[in-house]
């Protein structure tokens, strides 16, 4: 009799794999449909800093430093290049307009004008022997007048007499008509002699003339190398002090070179170099302060320069009140420069949070503070203190702001202690 053995039912172990592939499958598969990708980091939240969001009044201004500055620099440059050959006056004194600060020696200019001046003596030697030729040529043409005068006076008396006694039929007639062209002959060449006078006195003239005015213009030569030569002890232009002079003893400077400068210290303004993120806000005319041995002193800007390097502009303040006792030259100054009126604003403390963020969004704590999210916000204006915050966020919240180098890349920070 045959036994028939039955089936066990269940799970045999060859379709075990196919289960638990199939199983891990859907866990995939419902956590990639439900679940959170978000990255999350755990962090030690002793490390970071919290600020705390809040509405209240928003001061807006920025602070810069700034180094006092005389009103007004003038450069120190010779007009002529030479030697130097003495230094008058040392950094740091005080200096009147036309003090002599440096004297220079050119030797070729010193030649310039011994020739100058020897070709002007030439000249003028050459005048005088000129004016003496004239002077006898004068003298000569006038004795020819004279004569010719003399001659012209004698020809018309013998002429009377010839026709008086022609009239009376006492001579010929043509010792008459010999009187007549002789005394006609003698009026012609006295017109023709006149005409040669008046012709040699205008040449004289234009000639004397001419060389009157090349002797002029050699002395207007030799005065203004003399003026070249005086222009070799370089003098201040202005009362003031000499801050700077970069010159030793026996070199050479060119003309027109920057030697030195002359600072004006009947009045100061301030240098400053702001952030080009204030490039479009800054105008001249705006109201800045600073505090200075327990005084707060006014100023107000004066030139914003458009260049813009390493990242800042340049701007320039003047006082318009009091300045501070004992203001010197090179002093630094922090400066508040206010660049609008207070308004009621959500600010967050500033933090190195915004060097990776650029602003455009922060981790926010949740109310139990264990966790911090990242959340897209807009931040406006800022101050040396805070950021104004337009958009993202709410007053009571608070925020991690100090730096996410090392997270900048999570979505959800888990804080732990």
């Amino acid at each position: 009799m045959d036994i028939q053995l039955e089936k066990k039912k269940g799970i045999r172990k060859k379709h075990l794999p196919y289960i638990v592939g199939g199983i891990a499958f859907l866990l995939l598969v419902g956590w990639m449909i439900f679940g959170n990708h978000a990255s999350t980091l755990r962090v030690d939240a002793r490390g970071i800093s919290i600020g705390h969001v809040t509405h209240e009044q928003f001061n807006d201004f920025v602070r810069v430093d700034g180094q006092v500055q005389p009103i007004t620099v003038v450069q120190l440059s010779p007009e002529e290049g030479g030697i130097v050959q003495e230094k008058v006056v040392e950094e740091g004194a005080q200096v009147r307009r036309g003090d002599i600060i440096v004297r220079l020696s050119n030797s070729n200019l010193d030649l310039q004008i011994l020739n100058a001046e020897a070709e002007l003596a030439e000249k003028q030697n050459l005048l005088r022997n000129t004016q003496v030729i004239m002077e006898q040529d004068r003298l000569r043409n006038k004795t020819e007048k004279l004569q010719l005068d003399l001659d012209i006076t004698r020809r018309q008396r013998t002429y009377r007499q010839q026709e008086k006694l022609y009239d009376e039929k006492l001579i010929a007639r043509e010792d008459f008509l010999q009187a007549k062209e002789d005394y006609e002959l003698a009026q012609q060449k006295h017109a023709l002699i006149i005409e040669r006078l008046h012709q040699d006195s205008i040449y004289r003239s234009i000639q004397m003339d001419q060389m009157e005015d090349n002797l002029a213009n050699m002395r207007r030569n030799v005065l203004l190398i003399r003026e070249r030569k005086e222009n070799l002890n370089v003098r201040s232009q202005i009362d003031g002090e000499l801050g700077l002079l970069d010159v030793v003893l026996g070199q050479n400077v060119s003309p027109g070179q920057k030697i030195g400068q002359i600072n004006d210290l009947s009045d100061y303004k301030i240098e400053a170099l702001i952030d080009e993120h204030y490039i479009d806000r800054v105008k001249a005319g705006l109201a800045a302060t600073f505090e200075r041995q327990g005084g707060n002193f006014e100023l107000s800007v004066r030139k914003v320069y458009p260049e813009v390097r390493d990242g800042k502009f340049r701007t320039d303040f003047v006082f318009t009140g009091e300045r501070p006792d004992n203001i010197r030259s090179g002093q630094t100054y922090y400066i508040n420069l206010q660049l609008g009126q207070p308004t009621e604003s959500i600010i967050i403390p500033k933090g190195t949070f915004f060097q990776s963020t650029g602003g455009n969004w922060i981790f926010v704590l949740d109310k139990e503070g264990k966790k911090a999210y990242r959340r897209k916000i807009r931040i406006g204006r800022q101050n040396p203190q805070y950021y104004e915050v337009l958009e993202g966020l709410e007053a009571g919240e608070r925020v991690v702001i100090s730096s996410y180098e090392s997270y900048k890349n999570s979505e959800i920070l888990i804080l732990s202690k």
